[in-house]
């Protein structure tokens, strides 16, 4: 047999492989054990399988009109150039598969696959915002050992190319239980907030028109220009959960002083020490109160600026004195997206005075019964209140959000069972013979 014809049989070997392997990717809803109180939603878990089964899919046709097409290959390297592009897009579409994997794995963790399904209802109220502004994704949480948060937004590229249906957020294991978890979460869902808004452009065309000025102001608008899309993140955290959002803030970035004062021009992260600045700033526009004042003297005395470059000095007064104005720019802005309102306008501030969070955490101690009545991101916000006013210790925070976390994963679920059963009223008989 002659070179050729061997290389063309090893490379049909080869391609029957990756179509074994292929064959080993099952539907999740097969293979991951898990009490059903930490599953994912309904519609994350039919979102990700359908994305699956069509990546199997799309790989099963294209070894299989490979193998095909290799008996009139024109010659081995040719046969060898398109096996490489076959096998690039094999692994590209595995890592699809990995990506879920990872997250769905940890729902059969014992206790914490249950908290996290908790976190998907936090996630998926701290998106949500009065009016039909737009459609939320289904969102799904991990817990992650990095330092901080991220997400893999709905509707972004996969590897392979596939759009993401559904947003993925990892938050940091060390962060579990406290208030600090909703901080970072809700952090990470402000990203998907802006991107559902489409209000980045727009925010960056003001920052430019903001330009005009001294020296030290222009300074000062293009360092908001570069940091906007993190700070967004930030605003919408301090915007859903308060004072707690900025608490967490203190808890993710509290480092030693050379990366507290480092500044990257290539970072879309504030510099440490001004992003907590501006948090309190921006709590103050949102919801002015002295706690904000205090929590910015706190943070100046944890890391004064004395021995500093004075470059670095200069930098961090420019985008400092501008922070009130930025705020306003800010809140005032009016994204398309949101039909003439501005962003103070569309949230709903009202509930989340600092008194009225204060007055929750009074009424609910005396009846606890009513945290459970209460939306997930406004309990938050009520307990980094408590957290700030020294009303609540770090073990009974814990506690208590131990138990509400697994309280809402139950809540969720019994809600889904409920549902289909509403939706499929079949007896007991037909349901066991139908599953055999």
């Amino acid at each position: 047999m002659s070179h050729e014809a061997l290389a063309r049989a090893m490379l049909e070997q080869e391609a029957r492989a990756l179509l074994t392997r292929i064959a080993h990717v099952r539907p999740f809803a097969l293979h991951m054990p898990m009490v059903t109180a930490a599953a994912v939603s309904p519609s994350a878990q039919t979102s990700v399988e359908n994305l699956l089964l069509a990546g199997r899919r799309e790989l099963t046709g294209m070894v299989r009109r490979f193998i095909a097409w290799l008996a009139e290959a024109p010659s081995a390297a040719e046969a060898q150039r398109r096996f490489n592009i076959l096998r690039l897009r094999f692994n590209a579409i595995i890592r699809q598969f990995d990506i879920f994997a990872s997250v769905f794995a940890q729902r059969s963790e014992h206790e914490t696959g249950v908290w996290v399904a908790g976190l998907d209802d936090v996630a998926a109220d701290a998106l949500s915002i009065p009016g039909d502004y737009f459609q939320a994704p289904p969102i799904i949480c991990y817990l992650d050992r990095n330092h901080g948060a991220a997400i893999r937004r709905a509707y972004t590229r996969l590897p392979g190319g596939k759009e993401n249906p559904v947003a993925v957020v990892s938050v940091p294991r060390e962060r579990m239980i406290g208030s600090g978890i909703a901080s970072s979460l809700v952090h990470e869902v402000g990203h998907q907030a802006a991107a559902l808004l489409r209000v980045l452009p727009d925010l960056r065309t003001s920052l430019e028109k903001a330009h005009a000025g001294s020296a030290g102001r222009k300074r000062g608008w293009m360092l908001y220009h570069q940091w906007i899309s993190e700070i967004f993140a930030d605003f919408w955290s301090v915007a859903r959960i308060g004072i707690g959002a900025t608490l967490g803030l203190i808890g993710v970035v509290s480092l030693p002083r050379p990366f507290v004062f480092r500044y990257d021009p290539n970072d879309p992260h504030p510099i440490p020490w001004i992003r907590v600045r501006l948090s309190a700033t921006l709590g103050n526009a949102l919801y002015p109160d002295p706690q904000w004042a205090r929590m910015d003297g706190i943070w100046t005395s944890l890391y004064p600026t004395d021995g500093l470059p004075a470059t670095l000095v200069r930098l961090l007064t420019d985008a400092q004195e501008l922070a009130g104005e930025f705020a306003r720019l800010l809140l005032d802005h009016r994204p398309r997206s949101l039909r003439g309102k501005s962003l103070r306008e569309a949230l709903p501030l009202a509930e989340m005075q600092p008194a009225r969070l204060a007055a929750h955490y009074a009424r609910w101690r005396a009846h606890p019964d009513l945290m459970r009545q209460a939306r997930p991101s406004r309990v938050f916000a009520v307990l980094g209140q408590a957290r700030a006013d020294g009303h609540l210790t770090p073990e009974r925070e814990s506690h208590v959000l131990s138990a509400l976390l697994t309280y809402w994963a139950l809540r969720s679920s019994m809600d889904v069972t409920a549902e289909c059963a509403r939706a499929h009223p079949i007896s007991h008989d037909r349901r066991y013979a139908q599953a055999i």
